[in-house]
């Protein structure tokens, strides 16, 4: 598998740019209601400074999902391990009025397409607090197999513990799945 380097992914009206400076204040907007962070594993960025050093300190790689021109929310590639030929796409979050929207999936196909076809990976793994079913049902909606949860997996920042429900999607899966989401988009 090769390395992901910084690209623009497009569909329709989302695209997928590298997160930079010029999108945080767009991103502070966007993050404004506090239910965007519930189950991320940060508190919630106040500030375009604040936005920044999430994004600094970011861990994998994150995209800005730009939604009619505007910045809506951030999706990233992690924990990519080239060797094996594995990815995790995660750290996703959206401003509430675009859930349960196209926008969600069509990010998801870009970076599925993306890791599957272009990067040659073999598997890429999504996971969820384990208490945020609507990410789960949206998760499996994407057509990715439930692995299992592994308990205790991280801190919340409100200082209780989260465990993790784990799905992923093999290479081999993605042509039915891949099908399954064009039609959802269409």
């Amino acid at each position: 598998m090769r390395s992901p380097e910084p690209v623009v992914l497009r569909r329709g009206r989302v695209v997928l740019e590298p997160w930079g400076p010029q999108h945080d204040a767009e991103l502070v907007e966007a993050g404004v209601d506090p239910e965007v962070w519930r189950w991320l594993p940060i508190a919630q960025p106040r500030t375009a400074a604040a936005m920044a050093e999430f994004r600094e300190t970011h861990p994998g790689m994150p995209w800005a999902v730009v939604v009619d021109g505007v910045a809506a929310g951030s999706t990233s590639y992690l924990d990519v391990d080239s060797e094996l030929g594995g990815l995790e796409i995660g750290a996703t979050w959206y401003r509430p009025d675009l859930w349960a929207t196209e926008v969600n999936p069509t990010c998801k196909w870009l970076l599925l397409d993306h890791a599957f076809r272009s990067l040659g990976a073999s598997r890429v793994t999504l996971k969820a607090d384990a208490l945020n079913l609507r990410s789960q049902a949206a998760i499996r909606k994407l057509g990715c197999r439930y692995d299992g949860t592994l308990r205790h997996q991280r801190r919340r920042p409100d200082g209780t513990v989260r465990d993790a429900a784990f799905f992923s999607m093999l290479a081999a899966e993605w042509p039915e799945a891949e099908r399954a989401l064009l039609r959802r988009l269409e």
